[in-house]
């Protein structure tokens, strides 16, 4: 294909995708491979991605690049995540419209929905672009793009040392407040904290708050999420912190389903939330700098440069790439 085919096949692609959110047995087959994919967080990934591949957007995305119009020669594995719905398919996109083929290795935890939607690619015009490595991965690739945890990452980089490599770590997302947010603000930092349970790289995990912030408005404004105590798998891991917290005697404020506690790491467990108080956004900018690669995104309601605002996190654009590196330019370089 050229490279006005390959958009329109992503533009035939999108409303395929979209309607996998009324089949009901592929919304039951996601959430018994993986229990975290209820049908809620599946079909806020399947329309997520119905919104953003509409041409006008495919086209903002790509019109930066000098993308090939014939097809290239190259093979580029890819090693998927699987900790929320469809995690690796912007990687297979970008993969596909620069007109490569792409190796996938899939997740355990998201075979049923990428295998779909890679069904869905190849009916869609990408036909001989994509194929599925079952076993163990072979080697005649020219690129690989792999995610995984910091420990899966030092394999990552000892295996694929010979190759030019794009290379995921752990990374969270934080929430900078100034104590002024209103009611609405709340309840937007509430779908950065709870969407997907919290388990994407955009999920906020921390809060950077001022001396003396009240926690009264905050825990009022993220009520409306509390039927999410209500998924058993959540519900033990907040049940399993809060009587560590309790047991150690360790300060924490908690609503119900949420555990607030004092700590200055990025990462918290499910079901807890941390914070960290500051004297001034200075600081909070300096400490944000020097912990870079810990961090995916910023929200808040105060403007700063490449902070975004409340309710952004969890909507990215197709220019939005993960750990703030161009996945299209690794490919095309």
């Amino acid at each position: 294909m050229n490279f006005q085919q390959r958009v329109d096949a992503l533009v035939h692609f999108a409303p395929k995708l979209g309607e996998l959110a009324d089949k009901e047995a592929i919304l039951m087959q996601a959430s018994s491979q993986n229990a975290w994919f209820t049908k809620e967080e599946v079909k806020r990934s399947l329309n997520a991605w119905k919104g953003q591949l509409t041409r006008e957007n495919i086209l903002q995305w790509l019109t930066p690049y000098a993308i090939p119009d014939k097809q290239m020669d190259s093979r580029t594995a890819i090693i998927m995540a699987g900790n929320i719905p469809l995690v690796g398919l912007h990687d297979l996109l970008c993969v596909l419209v620069c007109g490569g083929h792409a190796l996938v290795k899939l997740s355990s935890e998201d075979a049923v929905l990428m295998k779909k939607a890679i069904e869905l690619l190849i009916d869609s015009g990408f036909m001989g672009q994509i194929s599925i490595s079952e076993e163990r991965m072979p080697k005649d690739f020219t690129k690989v793009i792999a995610t995984g945890s910091n420990n899966t990452n030092r394999y990552f980089e000892y295996y694929f040392k010979d190759k030019p490599s794009l290379l995921r770590r752990n990374r969270n997302s934080v929430a900078v407040l100034s104590g002024k947010e209103s009611p609405e603000d709340y309840l937007l930092l509430g779908s950065e904290i709870f969407a997907y349970f919290g388990l994407g790289c955009r999920s906020v995990s921390k809060l950077y708050v001022p001396e003396g912030f009240d926690f009264v408005p905050f825990f009022e404004g993220i009520e409306a999420y509390n039927p999410i105590f209500h998924h058993h798998k959540y519900a033990n891991n907040y049940t399993y912190h809060k009587a560590i917290f309790l047991l150690n005697l360790t300060k924490h404020y908690d609503n119900g389903f949420l555990l607030v506690k004092q700590d200055e790491r990025m990462a918290s467990p499910l079901g807890c939330l941390f914070y960290q108080h500051y004297e001034n956004i200075n600081g909070v900018e300096i400490d944000l700098k020097n912990r870079a690669e810990e961090v995916q995104c910023v929200v808040s309601s105060i403007q700063k440069e490449g902070w975004l605002p409340l309710g952004a996190a969890q909507q990215p654009e197709l220019w939005d790439y993960a750990d703030g590196v161009d996945t299209l330019t690794f490919l095309l370089s």
